[in-house]
Parts: structure tokens; sequence; C-alpha cells
């Protein structure tokens, strides 16, 4: 058999499979006489940060026992333009290489794979670039418009005025990342508001002089 390599398919929402990306990487793949030891599938939007499949793909890269990934397409890897050459260049670090269906191969210690980077990194720059370009032109139409910008003064913060909710959730026996997904906030949010209400309720013992 040729190089070791894991498949990697993602699909967006659950009402989507997976299977179609699997049929056509297996087929890629034996025609590429690689040898296929996993295929990992996950149901993830392509800017989430959650994508425990590929993690498990970097950690066999990592520990040495994979030569290629491979992916129907190079969106189905990358979360953005950043985030796909970041991955790139800690992958090559390993010396595993990504392989699109599409033919193209991210080989960052070769000549191409090189110019292929330089290109990405422009391009990841670009995106910077236009997305803070954007904010200041929005703020600068907000703050024409009248609009404030920013908490004003007296108004609570968002954690604040949920607090209550979180409490009697929390009382209720939901999970920290139940409750943050329903209310919109952060799990961590969450964890501070009750250990700051488990702080306030702990009795005051007192140090005899």
């Amino acid at each position: 058999m040729g190089q070791r390599a894991a498949i990697y398919c993602r699909v967006s929402t659950a009402d989507q499979s997976c299977e179609r990306q699997v049929d056509e990487l297996t087929a890629f793949a034996e025609r590429g006489d690689y040898e296929v030891l996993g295929v990992f599938k996950e149901t993830a939007s392509g800017a989430s940060a959650n994508r425990t499949a590929r993690n498990r793909i970097i950690d066999l890269a990592q520990a040495r026992q994979i030569d290629a990934v491979l992916v129907t397409e190079l969106s189905r890897w990358g979360r953005s333009t950043q985030d796909l050459l970041n991955t790139l260049d800690k992958l090559a670090g390993w010396k595993v290489s990504v392989v699109a269906m599409s033919g193209m191969t991210f080989e960052l210690d070769t000549p191409h794979g090189r110019m292929m980077a330089t290109l990405l990194a422009g391009i990841a720059q670009f995106e910077r670039d236009l997305l803070s370009e954007r904010v200041k032109s929005g703020l600068a139409a907000a703050k024409a418009r009248g609009k404030k910008l920013g908490r004003q003064s007296g108004q609570r913060p968002k954690s604040d005025r949920l607090a209550p909710k979180v409490i009697a959730l929390s009382a209720e026996g939901r999970s920290y990342r139940w409750i943050a997904r329903d209310l919109g906030i952060s799990k961590n949010t969450v964890a501070e508001i009750v250990k700051r209400r488990k702080s306030s309720e702990a009795p005051q013992v007192e140090t005899a002089l």
C-alpha cells in the first residue's frame, strides 16, 4: 500500500449526510493507492470551532500515524483562509499533507506548497483588512445616524441581567451548556454567575481573635 491517510468528511447541518463524501473519497483513495486508516465524519458549520473529528485527525498527524488527509474540497477542512493556513502549517511540521479531490495537494515543504501558502496568507490578510474596513464603515454610519455606541452609563451588562434566569435554570438541574445555548451566552459566563451566587450564599465564618 501507499501513504497512510485519514478521510475527513463534514456537512453543515444535521439533515445532510456525509455518505456521498465517504464514497467519493474511498474511491479516490483506492485510485491513489492510499492506505486508509480511518474515516472521520462530523456535522458542523463552516465557521464552527468545535471540530472534534478534525481534532482527532490532527492528533493522529502529530503522532506521525498518517501521511495525508483526504478531503473532497478544502472548504470541508478549513474554517477560514487563516485557519486553513494555520492547520496546513501545523501539519507540514509533521510531514502530513492535505489532499483534495480536485487534485490540489498542499505540502508546505515543496516549492509549489510554499507558493500556495504565500497566496493563502495574502488572501487571509485581505479578508482581515476587508472585515476591519466593514466594521469601521458600519460604526461610522451608525454614529452618523446618532446611534450611541457601546454600553451606556447605568446600563447593566447582559450577564447581570440574565443572572436570575441562570440561577433558576441551574436550580432546575439544567447543564451549563444547555443554559448557555438557551440564553445566548457563553458556558464560562454561566459558570461564573453560578460561582458568584454560591460564594454569596456561603456561610461566613468568624475567626476569634
